[in-house]
Formats: C-alpha cells, sequence, structure tokens
C-alpha cells in the first residue's frame, strides 16, 4: 500500500520491540526527493487502506534503503527509530552543552533519545518538568531560567542561551526571621479552617531492609539545614497570623516503628493507624512542620518511610527536591563522604520580599482591568444534585478515571504536536467538553453565550521580577490559584477540537500565566475588588508527570499503604467540584472529587467520563493510538 503512494520511491516494514517490550511495525520510507510529505500524511493513507493494527507506529524517512552486496536490504543497517519524535527533522546533539541539555531532556521526559529541533513540551514536557530541567542544567553548569525554556523550546535555541542569564547569589547560609506570606498562604489562613494545623501533604514510600534508621535521621537534619521552610513557624496575634523562619535547634521529628512481630494484614493496618495519628500531631507554632516516620516490617523485607510535610511549607515542585535531595544525603552519609548538595537557590523568605515590592508595581497594576472585566461575565451556575448539602472532608468521594499507557504517551507526546498545545490546555479543555455536554444534556445553556469559571492552580514560580530569581532548588509554597472563564456556547456543547481552540485562546491571553491574580487579592488594596467578582465552583489542577520523582532512585519506590487522613474531617472543602490531573505508573489519572451530600455518584460518573471520552477524540483525530 505505501509502494502505491505516489511520494514513495521504495519502503521496507519490519517489527521491532520498543524499549518495553512492546513490538511495534516501523515503516522506513524513500520519498522522491521532488515531493514534499508530512509523515502523518502517510499514516492516514494508510489507515484509509489498511486495519488499524496493520498501521505503522513510526515513519523514519531514509535517502535510500541500505543494501547488501546481493542487493537485498540490510536490516541490520537500519537506524532505531525515533519513536515520538520529529524524524522529519531529526538533528542529534552536536555540541558540548548541547550533549548535556539532551541528556538532562531524556532523563525528564523518559525518552530514548532527542533531537536538537524537538520542541521540549511537544515531547510531553510541561512547566513543572520545565522547573527541573532548570534545575538540572544549573547543576551541570547550564545557567538557565524558567522564562528561558518557556522562550527557547528546542536544545539548539537553549544551548545558544544557555550561560548568558546572570548568575543568581543566593544565601548559603541558615535563613532566620519573620517571613512575609505568599498569596496562597494568605489564602490558607483567609478559609479559617477548624484544624489549621492538620492540612498536611505526604508521601509513604517502600525502602530498602538494609536502610540504616540513624542515618536516615541524619539526612532529615541535613534537610531541615538546607531548606529553610520546613523550620517555618507560624504565630497567631490580635493583628492575624505571622510567620517566621526558627532557626535549626533541636527537632524532633524522626521516629521508628517496630511492626516485624506483625502478619502482613496487620502491619498494613498498625500503619495507616500510626499514619493516621502522626497527620494530627503537626503544630504551627511550637513545630515540627515535618514528620519522618519508619517502619520495620521484619527481616529482609521492605521498609516504609512515611513523610509528612504541613502544607504550608511545601508543594509538588519541592516534594521533587526534597526527595532527590533526602537519596544524594543518605547515599553521601553511607560512603562516610562529606554532605554536599547543590547550592541554595534564591530563599523562600527573599522571595516574599521581592513578591510584596512586586505588588506595588506599574506592571503588576496594568493586570488589574484584565482580572476585572474578564471574569465579570454571565456565569453559568453550577448544577447540583441535593441542595443545601454539607461539603465536608468528610462527606468527600472520589470518581478516578485514567488512559492506558498508550494512550498517555499518545496524548503526552503526539496530540500536542499536532494541535499547537500543551497537555494542561488539552486536559482543560477536556473537562469543559464534558460540562459543555452535561449542560446541553440538562438544557441548562441559555441561547445567550454563558461561561463556565474555573479556578486552576498553578505552581507559582514564574519569573515576574525584573531581580534575577532562581526558584529551581527553594522548597516553599509557591502555588498559585487564579480563575479563567471559558465561554460555553450551545450549538458547540459536542465540538470537541473547536472547544479546545477556545481553550488555548483563554488561557494565552493569561498574563504571566496567572500568577499576578494572587498577587494582586492578597497583597494589595484591590481584595475587594476581585472578591465582589464571581467565584469559581470547579478547581482543576494538573500535577504532572510523577514518575519521574522515583524513577531515577536506587533507594526508594512508591508504596501502597495508606497514609492517613491529610485534612481534618471537619472541615470545609472548597468548592463544588476538585478535579486534580496526575500521571502515574505511566498512565494519567483524573480524579474528580465531589460531596456526597451533594452530588450523586452517577452525575459525577457521567462527567468524568464525558472528560475521557474528549481526552479519547484528541488521540483518535490524530491517528496516532486507537483506544
Amino acid at each position: 500500500q505505501l509502494r502505491s503512494h505516489l511520494a514513495i520511491r521504495d519502503t521496507i516494514i519490519i517489527a521491532r520491540e520498543d524499549r518495553l517490550s512492546n513490538k511495534q511495525l516501523i515503516a522506513y520510507v524513500v520519498i522522491d526527493p521532488t515531493q514534499t510529505i508530512p509523515l502523518n500524511d502517510l499514516r492516514i493513507f494508510l489507515q484509509q487502506r489498511l486495519p488499524d493494527y496493520a498501521v505503522p507506529a513510526t515513519f523514519v524517512p531514509l535517502k535510500a534503503l541500505p543494501l547488501n552486496p546481493n542487493g537485498k536490504v540490510n536490516r541490520s543497517a537500519l537506524p532505531e527509530p525515533n519513536t515520538g519524535i520529529n524524524a522529519e527533522n531529526f538533528v542529534a546533539p552536536r555540541t558540548p552543552k548541547e550533549k548535556v541539555l539532551a541528556k538532562i531532556w531524556m532523563q525528564v521526559l523518559e525518552l530514548p533519545q532527542v533531537g536538537i529541533h524537538d520542541d521540549f513540551f511537544k515531547l510531553g514536557g510541561d512547566s513543572i518538568i520545565s522547573m527541573q530541567v532548570v534545575a538540572k542544567a544549573n547543576q551541570a553548569g547550564l545557567q538557565l531560567t524558567p522564562k528561558e525554556v518557556f522562550d527557547h523550546q528546542t536544545i539548539a535555541e537553549l544551548a545558544a542561551v544557555a550561560g548568558k542569564a546572570t548568575l543568581v547569589e543566593a544565601e548559603q547560609g541558615i535563613v532566620t526571621g519573620e517571613v512575609a506570606f505568599t498569596p496562597i498562604q494568605s489564602w490558607f489562613f483567609e478559609q479559617n479552617f477548624p484544624e489549621p494545623h492538620h492540612w498536611n501533604q505526604s508521601f509513604i514510600i517502600e525502602v530498602l531492609p538494609t536502610l540504616n534508621p540513624t542515618l536516615l535521621e541524619k539526612t532529615v537534619q541535613h534537610l531541615l539545614e538546607h531548606h529553610d521552610a520546613l523550620r517555618l513557624r507560624f504565630l497567631q496575634k490580635d493583628s492575624g497570623w505571622q510567620q517566621f523562619n526558627a532557626n535549626l535547634g533541636e527537632v524532633e521529628c524522626f521516629t521508628t516503628q517496630d511492626l516485624s512481630a506483625l502478619s502482613s494484614d496487620k502491619q498494613s493496618a498498625k500503619i495507616e493507624e500510626i499514619a493516621a495519628e502522626l497527620q494530627r500531631t503537626l503544630n504551627l507554632s511550637s513545630g515540627p512542620l515535618i514528620r519522618v516516620a519508619l517502619f520495620n516490617l521484619g527481616k529482609d523485607r521492605s521498609q516504609r518511610l512515611l513523610l509528612i510535610i504541613h502544607h504550608l511549607a511545601v508543594d509538588g515542585v519541592s516534594w521533587r527536591i526534597l526527595l532527590s535531595d533526602m537519596e544524594t544525603v543518605y547515599q553521601q552519609l553511607a560512603r562516610n563522604e562529606v554532605v554536599q548538595l547543590p547550592p541554595k537557590t534564591t530563599s523562600f523568605k527573599h522571595w516574599t520580599q521581592q513578591l510584596e515590592e512586586y505588588a506595588q508595581s506599574a506592571e503588576l497594576e496594568r493586570e488589574l482591568d484584565y482580572w476585572l472585566t474578564e471574569h465579570n461575565r454571565a456565569i453559568a451556575s453550577i448544577p447540583v444534585d441535593f441542595v443545601g448539602g454539607s461539603n465536608t472532608v468528610a462527606d468527600t468521594e472520589t470518581v478516578a478515571i485514567a488512559l492506558n499507557s498508550q494512550e498517555t504517551k499518545a496524548l503526552l507526546q503526539e496530540v500536542p504536536a499536532i494541535y499547537q498545545t500543551q497537555i494542561n490546555e488539552l486536559l482543560i479543555a477536556a473537562v469543559v467538553q464534558a460540562f459543555a455536554k452535561h449542560y446541553h444534556s440538562l438544557e441548562k445553556l441559555s441561547k445567550d453565550e454563558e461561561y463556565l469559571l474555573i479556578d486552576l492552580e498553578g505552581h507559582g514560580r514564574e519569573q515576574i521580577l525584573d531581580e534575577q530569581v532562581d526558584l529551581s532548588r527553594t522548597v516553599g509554597w509557591f502555588s498559585t490559584i487564579f480563575p479563567v472563564s471559558i465561554p460555553l456556547e450551545k450549538e458547540k456543547a459536542s465540538e470537541t477540537v473547536g472547544n479546545l481552540e477556545v481553550v488555548k485562546q483563554q488561557l494565552r491571553r493569561l498574563p504571566n500565566r496567572g500568577i499576578g491574580y494572587g498577587i494582586l487579592r492578597y497583597l494589595t488594596p484591590h481584595k475587594q475588588q476581585l472578591q465582589n467578582l464571581p467565584q469559581a465552583e470547579i478547581r482543576f489542577n494538573y500535577l504532572g508527570q510523577t514518575d519521574y520523582i522515583l524513577s531515577e532512585s536506587s533507594l526508594f519506590k512508591p508504596a501502597r499503604e495508606s497514609r492517613g487522613a491529610r485534612k481534618c474531617l471537619r472541615g470545609n472543602q472548597n468548592y463544588l467540584l476538585d478535579i486534580v490531573g496526575i500521571v502515574q505508573n505511566s498512565q494519567l489519572q483524573i480524579n474528580w472529587m465531589y460531596s456526597n451530600q451533594i452530588y450523586r455518584r452517577a452525575t459525577i460518573e457521567n462527567l468524568a467520563n464525558g472528560s475521557l471520552e474528549a481526552l479519547r477524540k484528541f488521540i483518535v483525530s490524530c491517528h496516532m493510538v486507537v483506544p
């Protein structure tokens, strides 16, 4: 069939095993030099003529097929395919800088190889992974900033600017003293939670049976010394809460638990019981804000390591830094080496000071009109099943949906290139599509255009300051929350691609990826103006690809045991629907969290499955993967 195409001079199709030992058809094609044809057009051409299983996964262009002396194709001389890479324009790294950057990209994107003209975001990169690129590049001596990764999205472009940014100097000693609030911390105290001490993030990890508790405790002490946010304390005064960095001192945060005498089932139950208790023991004023517990499950059995940190001191990017540093320090101690972590980047304290100055800037003031006009619209009310139902943490249930690994790979690495988009835009578009269909089915959309108001959560480490700042290795809570209003047009309720274009337009109009909203709301006199606007009842947060966090680790693996309740069960949830996307074990999972006193499970399942259907339509429409 390929040879019947007018642009093809010759071809050979072979089956190769990929790095996961899955067999794939690879098409090596010799294209007529007088013809210009995108490789994806060949895929479409075959899909119109062959069953899906017979369409090659990858097309590799060659000037000529390699031949043996007898004239037959020399299969051993065929090059390895670049699955997910721009094979038409592949150029291998040439300079030392390009080779360093290519190695980093391959690590964080988990790809076998990348070319210097491949686009970072079209390979599955996102803003969170870009922070890891910056941190690793800086450690390798290539000074980069997050803004440069966004402005120069190929290795060739990045290598050209690497090292030209001014080296950021940061305090390397123990940072102490009063610390201003970030906008997200101000948001936290605005909620008046019934138990503010119990609002945590946590990890439970499987570790080697030979892990030394003494060395692990010393490791934790080194992390407390290096990462100042882990020593934050909060005092409640008549004027409100205040935050400061405590000195190192003696912090009792490490415990060991011997469960070796219990059966496996009882061990799991006991871990959950102890974890639930430890989750309730953090104290904002007296400390600590971190708990670390090592569970001994018996000789020659993997141990469990529980890490609990109050959310006021940590976020998703911070966990990547902490887990990597924990392994580095432990390994150095185990080898009797001097503990040496990469240099500190801009301190959390200094960042908050700079935010306060930025809050008075003319640049931020110019954003105010955008936020006041963009969201003062006809907002579609969110339909509920039970009016007036309670919405506490205890009422919360979750509907989890997922793509398989093949679909996830296509969505991360293939669909963005076709639609010139990024993964977060695709996910938000799928959520909007689900709501558009839901409203349409309930006949809730009026003839006039209405808007779906969603709060989006971002990592909050945007480069907005004139002063050079590097947050790539800074631990703390930087997250941003900002509203986006997206039109719901009745006649476009089923147009998946049309909704994506609308979402892209709205998101790309955001000034500085939304960070200014929180600064305006919490650090300027405009707070009341923004509070008077319609407030979102839906939040969406894409946490990124977490496989990489532990994929390089020789000490840590994800564990399945329960971590206990991370929040006080009496506290109210902040949204009717909290939607969180994450890539784990090579699969995209989206969790839809809701109150069972407000919604029937079937309603949320319908919405969640609608978003999953939209994602699969993106994949199928690109002719990449048929689910």
